[in-house]
């Protein structure tokens, strides 16, 4: 790795703010408002999933409720690619998909229209953190039920403790910035 790419992955992981105990007494959570707020860090970001992706086919790309529409919304734009929201249960107002998955905070549910693509399109997943997985599983279950092709599943940040990448192990995994 360059020292550039070092150094540039250096100044945006000093702008996740860390706030312990939120939202429950125990968890360090990193906080990515001070890097999205501020638009040369968050073209920056834009860029580096820009250049990981462009060159490859992807029919669409699918976001995570909630934080995951920043960075899909804005990649989707930018590629001139369609945008699949992956929404909590009862958000959707047409026919869905479900599936239920256990977070670091509890059981959920994720939902996905059931026309959202059409069987074989490459898609591409996208959220902001990586954690214990659970979210990014039921997400890319999601996808494979609508009979897409799940090329990868990308995050801004990977929190490497909590073991995620090693439950998503059947996929491609990629996180531009990695955190204890």
């Amino acid at each position: 790795m360059s020292f550039l790419l070092q150094s540039t992955l250096c100044r945006l992981k000093e702008k996740v703010r860390d706030i312990p105990d939120f939202p429950q007494k125990g968890v360090l959570y990193r906080d990515i408002t001070p890097l999205i707020g501020d638009g040369q860090f968050f073209r920056l970001v834009m860029m580096i999933f820009l250049e990981r992706y462009q060159r490859r086919k992807i029919d669409k790309i699918a976001a995570i409720d909630a934080r995951g529409f920043i960075f899909a919304g804005a990649l989707a734009h930018i590629l001139g690619i369609g945008l699949i929201p992956i929404r909590k249960k009862g958000k959707l107002p047409y026919e869905t998909f479900e599936t239920e998955y256990a977070s670091e905070y509890g059981l959920n549910t994720l939902t996905i229209h059931r026309d959202a693509m059409r069987k074989g399109e490459q898609v591409l997943i996208l959220d902001d953190v990586l954690a214990t997985g659970g979210t990014a599983e039921a997400a890319a279950k999601l996808v494979e039920r609508c009979g897409g092709n799940l090329i990868e599943l990308g995050f801004l940040m990977e929190l490497r403790g909590l073991k995620g990448k090693e439950r998503l192990s059947q996929y491609p995994v990629y996180s531009i910035l990695q955190f204890p």
